[in-house]
Protein backbone atom coordinates (compact mmCIF):
# COMPACT_ATOMS: atom_id res chain seq x y z
CA UNK A 1 0.00 0.00 0.00
CA UNK A 2 2.62 2.15 1.08
CA UNK A 3 3.55 2.22 -3.17
CA UNK A 4 0.77 3.55 -4.20
CA UNK A 5 1.20 7.50 -3.71
CA UNK A 6 4.63 6.82 -5.15
CA UNK A 7 2.64 5.11 -8.66
CA UNK A 8 0.33 7.53 -8.78
CA UNK A 9 3.11 10.53 -8.91
CA UNK A 10 4.57 8.20 -11.84
CA UNK A 11 1.09 8.49 -13.28
CA UNK A 12 0.92 11.99 -12.97
CA UNK A 13 4.31 12.85 -14.11
CA UNK A 14 4.10 10.53 -17.72
CA UNK A 15 0.55 12.14 -18.32
CA UNK A 16 2.13 15.34 -18.47
CA UNK A 17 5.31 14.56 -20.80
CA UNK A 18 2.16 13.13 -23.34
CA UNK A 19 0.12 16.40 -23.29
CA UNK A 20 3.04 18.84 -23.42
CA UNK A 21 4.40 16.54 -26.14
CA UNK A 22 1.24 17.00 -28.49
CA UNK A 23 1.22 20.36 -30.78
CA UNK A 24 -1.41 21.28 -32.44
CA UNK A 25 -1.66 20.00 -36.19
CA UNK A 26 0.87 17.17 -35.42
CA UNK A 27 1.26 13.96 -33.77
CA UNK A 28 4.49 12.25 -32.47
CA UNK A 29 6.41 9.23 -32.75
CA UNK A 30 9.69 7.78 -32.46
CA UNK A 31 12.83 7.79 -35.23
CA UNK A 32 13.95 4.37 -35.48
CA UNK A 33 16.98 5.99 -36.42
CA UNK A 34 18.17 8.33 -33.07
CA UNK A 35 15.75 7.32 -30.50
CA UNK A 36 14.43 11.48 -30.61
CA UNK A 37 10.77 12.89 -31.68
CA UNK A 38 9.46 13.33 -34.92
CA UNK A 39 6.67 14.62 -35.66
CA UNK A 40 4.35 13.83 -38.61
CA UNK A 41 1.60 16.27 -40.20
CA UNK A 42 -1.97 15.98 -38.48
CA UNK A 43 -3.53 19.08 -39.76
CA UNK A 44 -6.37 20.61 -38.15
CA UNK A 45 -9.75 21.84 -39.11
CA UNK A 46 -8.41 25.27 -39.84
CA UNK A 47 -5.33 23.87 -41.95
CA UNK A 48 -7.61 21.90 -43.75
CA UNK A 49 -10.19 24.47 -44.34
CA UNK A 50 -7.11 27.20 -45.80
CA UNK A 51 -6.76 24.48 -48.54
CA UNK A 52 -10.70 23.67 -49.47
CA UNK A 53 -11.15 24.48 -53.62
CA UNK A 54 -7.07 24.99 -53.67
CA UNK A 55 -4.70 23.86 -56.42
CA UNK A 56 -2.53 20.78 -57.18
CA UNK A 57 0.99 22.64 -58.14
CA UNK A 58 3.89 20.36 -59.20
CA UNK A 59 7.48 20.93 -59.88
CA UNK A 60 8.00 18.67 -62.52
CA UNK A 61 11.95 18.79 -62.57
CA UNK A 62 11.83 17.88 -58.83
CA UNK A 63 8.94 15.52 -58.38
CA UNK A 64 7.61 16.92 -55.52
CA UNK A 65 3.98 18.70 -55.10
CA UNK A 66 2.10 20.79 -53.21
CA UNK A 67 -1.94 21.72 -52.31
CA UNK A 68 -1.88 25.42 -52.60
CA UNK A 69 -5.11 27.91 -51.62
CA UNK A 70 -7.05 29.83 -54.55
CA UNK A 71 -4.82 33.08 -55.55
CA UNK A 72 -1.65 31.54 -55.38
CA UNK A 73 0.28 31.86 -59.04
CA UNK A 74 3.37 30.92 -60.20
CA UNK A 75 6.28 33.30 -59.37
CA UNK A 76 9.17 31.42 -60.57
CA UNK A 77 10.00 27.53 -61.46
CA UNK A 78 13.21 26.16 -62.96
CA UNK A 79 15.15 23.11 -61.94
CA UNK A 80 16.23 24.29 -58.59
CA UNK A 81 14.21 26.93 -57.17
CA UNK A 82 10.45 26.68 -57.09
CA UNK A 83 8.45 30.08 -56.10
CA UNK A 84 4.48 30.34 -55.89
CA UNK A 85 2.90 33.13 -53.50
CA UNK A 86 0.11 35.51 -53.42
CA UNK A 87 2.43 38.57 -53.60
CA UNK A 88 -1.16 40.53 -52.89
CA UNK A 89 -1.34 39.00 -49.35
CA UNK A 90 2.05 38.70 -49.16
CA UNK A 91 1.97 35.04 -48.59
CA UNK A 92 4.65 32.96 -50.11
CA UNK A 93 5.92 29.51 -50.84
CA UNK A 94 9.72 29.00 -51.98
CA UNK A 95 11.84 25.79 -52.54
CA UNK A 96 15.18 25.25 -53.35
CA UNK A 97 17.29 22.21 -54.19
CA UNK A 98 20.75 21.78 -53.46
CA UNK A 99 23.15 18.74 -54.81
CA UNK A 100 25.56 17.14 -52.87
CA UNK A 101 28.70 14.83 -53.24
CA UNK A 102 26.86 11.37 -53.45
CA UNK A 103 29.35 10.40 -50.00
CA UNK A 104 27.69 13.79 -47.87
CA UNK A 105 26.99 13.01 -44.52
CA UNK A 106 23.18 13.99 -44.44
CA UNK A 107 22.35 12.19 -41.44
CA UNK A 108 25.24 14.44 -39.66
CA UNK A 109 24.49 17.38 -41.77
CA UNK A 110 20.73 17.08 -40.51
CA UNK A 111 21.73 16.83 -36.44
CA UNK A 112 23.37 19.84 -37.32
CA UNK A 113 20.70 21.87 -38.80
CA UNK A 114 18.56 21.06 -35.95
CA UNK A 115 21.43 21.81 -33.50
CA UNK A 116 21.66 25.55 -35.79
CA UNK A 117 17.88 26.01 -34.97
CA UNK A 118 18.20 25.27 -31.46
CA UNK A 119 21.15 27.78 -30.72
CA UNK A 120 18.63 30.47 -32.71
CA UNK A 121 15.64 29.49 -30.44
CA UNK A 122 17.98 29.86 -27.24
CA UNK A 123 18.54 33.02 -28.91
CA UNK A 124 15.25 34.47 -29.41
CA UNK A 125 15.07 33.73 -32.88
CA UNK A 126 13.13 30.60 -33.29
CA UNK A 127 9.81 29.95 -31.72
CA UNK A 128 8.96 26.61 -32.36
CA UNK A 129 11.29 23.57 -33.66
CA UNK A 130 11.21 20.27 -34.00
CA UNK A 131 11.65 16.86 -36.45
CA UNK A 132 8.97 16.93 -38.67
CA UNK A 133 8.17 14.22 -41.16
CA UNK A 134 7.17 14.57 -44.74
CA UNK A 135 5.86 12.07 -46.88
CA UNK A 136 7.87 9.87 -45.45
CA UNK A 137 11.17 12.38 -45.14
CA UNK A 138 12.34 13.49 -41.96
CA UNK A 139 13.27 16.64 -42.00
CA UNK A 140 14.21 19.76 -39.39
CA UNK A 141 11.04 22.03 -39.02
CA UNK A 142 11.24 25.44 -37.30
CA UNK A 143 9.27 28.80 -37.55
CA UNK A 144 11.29 32.18 -37.02
CA UNK A 145 10.34 34.46 -33.86
CA UNK A 146 8.01 37.67 -34.65
CA UNK A 147 10.44 39.96 -36.45
CA UNK A 148 11.85 43.38 -34.68
CA UNK A 149 9.46 45.26 -37.17
CA UNK A 150 6.33 44.29 -38.96
CA UNK A 151 7.04 44.36 -42.03
CA UNK A 152 10.02 42.11 -41.57
CA UNK A 153 9.65 38.68 -42.98
CA UNK A 154 9.02 35.87 -40.89
CA UNK A 155 9.79 31.87 -42.15
CA UNK A 156 8.43 28.83 -41.61
CA UNK A 157 11.19 26.54 -42.82
CA UNK A 158 11.79 22.98 -43.61
CA UNK A 159 15.08 21.42 -44.59
CA UNK A 160 15.96 17.76 -45.31
CA UNK A 161 18.50 15.62 -47.34
CA UNK A 162 16.95 12.86 -50.46
CA UNK A 163 18.36 10.77 -53.17
CA UNK A 164 16.74 11.76 -56.15
CA UNK A 165 17.77 11.46 -59.52
CA UNK A 166 20.89 9.38 -58.49
CA UNK A 167 21.79 12.48 -56.51
CA UNK A 168 22.04 13.26 -53.35
CA UNK A 169 19.92 16.29 -52.10
CA UNK A 170 19.37 19.30 -49.91
CA UNK A 171 16.02 20.36 -49.84
CA UNK A 172 14.86 23.38 -48.61
CA UNK A 173 11.23 24.41 -48.16
CA UNK A 174 10.31 28.65 -46.67
CA UNK A 175 7.23 29.65 -46.44
CA UNK A 176 6.74 33.05 -45.44
CA UNK A 177 5.04 36.16 -44.59
CA UNK A 178 5.41 39.63 -42.96
CA UNK A 179 5.49 39.70 -39.25
CA UNK A 180 2.47 41.45 -38.72
CA UNK A 181 0.16 39.21 -41.42
CA UNK A 182 1.53 36.14 -40.47
CA UNK A 183 -1.12 35.28 -37.84
CA UNK A 184 -3.58 35.68 -40.55
CA UNK A 185 -1.85 33.04 -43.15
CA UNK A 186 -0.43 30.78 -40.19
CA UNK A 187 -2.77 28.43 -41.07
CA UNK A 188 -2.75 27.92 -44.56
CA UNK A 189 1.43 28.32 -44.97
CA UNK A 190 1.51 25.56 -42.07
CA UNK A 191 -1.46 23.53 -44.34
CA UNK A 192 1.17 23.92 -47.45
CA UNK A 193 3.59 22.31 -45.55
CA UNK A 194 1.99 19.53 -44.80
CA UNK A 195 0.59 18.48 -48.04
CA UNK A 196 4.21 18.41 -49.53
CA UNK A 197 4.50 15.12 -51.46
CA UNK A 198 8.24 14.03 -52.50
CA UNK A 199 9.71 11.21 -54.02
CA UNK A 200 12.76 10.15 -52.23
Amino acid sequence: MKHIPVLMVLAFALSLCNLTGKKAGLSNSNSATGGETVDRPQPTAAQTQALEGGQTVKWEQQDITWTLPKGWNKITVESKEFNYGAPGNGAFLIGSISPMDENFPTDISLKAFYDGANTRKKNGEVDELHYLELDGLKGVEFREANPEHPDGIRRLQWQAFRKHAGQTQMVNLILSSSGKNFPAHQDELYAILYSTKLSH
